[in-house]
């Protein structure tokens, strides 16, 4: 069965590659700021590129924060992706600055301790074995990351993998019908398809 995936359009995504990277994986997906849409949809997807911010702005300019709530309330899919995983979080910090996220789970978004920032290439994760949308993943596969900022702690019961770089930080969550990436999984190849097939079979 074709599933039906909105990448939700609030101004700040990388929904092209998202758009093309879920087409390959058999989904019919719509690119659309439409709310309603996003609420209706068998799985939405939440992209991110830039500053926590002004990515909040743009959900917030939407009203999408509402809708995700209640579609994880309903049990209804949710992908956040980058910048779409950080605002998923209680609250994010940047240049002294915090700014209220989505708050779907706890935890803040800061500065991640490290030499060279920001993090960018590709990296392994330790994920957890009951991991869904990491599931038939090595440990040995790498996974594309872009990022300055990121979240190294949240609530105990948020399934989480981590990654290393400068400090560990938290590369993935999922809890209920919410799953998120720091990294990109639409640029991560072979290993980004193999996760996005897994997010799919929960819809």
């Amino acid at each position: 069965m074709t599933r039906d995936v909105v990448i939700l359009d609030y101004g700040f995504g990388n929904i092209r590659s998202a758009q093309r990277a879920l087409e390959r994986a058999g989904a019919r997906v719509e690119v659309t700021s439409d709310v309603q849409r996003a609420a209706e949809c068998d799985g939405l997807v939440v992209p991110g590129v830039g500053a926590f911010e002004a990515c909040m702005r743009g959900l917030n300019e939407l009203n999408a924060p509402r809708m995700i709530h209640a579609r994880i309330a309903a049990e209804r899919p949710v992908l956040g992706i980058c910048v779409g995983m950080q605002v998923m979080f209680a609250e994010g910090t940047e240049h002294g600055v915090s700014v209220h996220g989505i708050g779907a789970i706890g935890g803040q978004v800061e500065r991640l301790r490290a030499d060279v920032l920001p993090h960018m290439g590709w990296n392994t994760l330790r994920a957890p074995d009951d991991s869904r949308l990491l599931r038939g993943v090595d440990a040995d596969t790498r996974f594309y990351f872009v990022h300055t900022y990121a979240a190294t702690r949240t609530d105990t019961d948020v399934r989480v993998a981590m990654c290393e770089y400068g400090e560990s930080f938290i590369a993935s969550i999922e809890r209920g019908s919410l799953s998120a990436t720091q990294f990109h999984p639409e640029k991560s190849g072979d290993a980004g398809a193999h996760l996005l097939a897994n997010w799919m079979e929960t819809l």
